[in-house]
């Protein structure tokens, strides 16, 4: 081999580890292992985590777990997290986790019971945990929404803080939304400034269930699911307003089923990343050639905006997200 040669292979070596030593490793997709939808997505000091709906038959929805990581990559499974055991009202399934942190204790928002009427007990349930892993213990004894109101069933709630420090609490199913204010020490409710307890804020007839609610540019998205969880056509849909109460206006679909990667996708959570403007989007999905109804696993994807704010349709992949360390 001449000198040429030699040097030119060295350069391409040189090139390829070169690569390797800056190509990012992926998340890949599902990002989770087995079953589990619904997550809630959360950031707490320098570490992600989500905490998902175990899939299975509804009997078996009896406890959640948990998955932390530094860097939307390598998770770590935190089992029963929240047992329906630490639950005195709660008899049947668990689902649908929304997670906060405030004055250093953890508060774990679920559904229970999937009540049909208000003559039987269950709904939206809180509970509280000196760590994000647990264990979680029932903060009320009761549920913290146990009954209908404007039509919506107490399911699917999402708790979303302003940044004058309002916490606000977005829910329902049954094709019906609501907007409560939450106290301070989150063991109930109070009015609204318009003195309404119970806003209904449904944004848009095609809305089902899945509510989320996040503040960019002075602007709030409305973000929720439509058509049915365990069918091909189950996917993301949002709206903006001005405040928090509406009114909204459906302007159309983010997310939805691919032919080439997944059907029934929706009931999501978002990442914004703390140290730049990444969005990333957590949903599950429906892996092809799968048709039961708990066949759902967790996925990661990018969500990016327009110029105008507007969002783009998201590309589910099998590839997921870069690694992205918390600074």
């Amino acid at each position: 081999m001449g000198v040429r040669s030699t040097m030119m292979v060295a350069a391409a070596l040189a090139a390829a580890v070169s690569f390797g030593a800056v190509a990012a490793p992926m998340s890949g997709n599902p990002i989770l292992p087995g079953w589990y939808a619904d997550p809630e997505a959360a950031v707490f000091g320098k570490t992600y985590w989500i905490f998902p709906t175990s899939s299975r038959p509804y009997a078996e929805q009896t406890a959640f777990d948990a998955f932390s990581s530094p860097d939307l990559v390598q998770w770590t499974r935190h089992p029963g997290v929240l047992k329906i055991e630490a639950v005195s009202w709660a008899k049947e399934a668990l689902w649908a986790p929304s997670v906060v942190e405030k004055d250093g204790k953890y508060y774990f928002f679920f559904s229970a019971n999937d009540i049909k009427n208000d003559s039987e007990v269950g709904g939206i349930g809180v509970a509280v945990a000196d760590r994000p892993e647990g264990p979680y213990r029932d903060l009320l004894g009761k549920p913290l929404v146990g009954s209908f109101h404007n039509g919506a069933q107490p399911i699917d709630q999402f708790v979303f803080k302003d940044d004058d420090g309002t916490w606000y609490m977005l829910y329902g199913g049954w094709k019906h939304a609501n907007i409560v204010r939450l106290k301070d020490d989150f063991t109930g409710i109070e009015p609204l400034p318009d003195g309404t307890l119970y806003k209904e804020i449904t944004p848009a007839p095609e809305y089902v269930e899945g509510s989320l609610m996040f503040k960019r540019g002075g602007r709030y998205y409305y973000m929720w699911s439509e058509g049915g969880w365990g069918e091909p056509d189950y996917s993301v849909a949002y709206a903006i307003a001005d405040a928090p109460t509406g009114p909204f206006k459906r302007i159309g679909r983010i997310l939805q089923q691919d032919p080439a990667i997944a059907t029934s996708a929706g009931h999501h959570s978002l990442i914004h990343a703390p140290d730049d403007d990444s969005w990333y989007i957590v949903y599950h999905r429906r892996p092809l050639g799968k048709t039961g109804r708990n066949e759902r696993a967790t996925a990661i994807d990018r969500m990016e905006f327009d110029a105008q704010g507007h969002i783009l349709p998201v590309k589910m992949t099998h590839e997921g997200v870069p690694a992205h360390p918390l600074p």
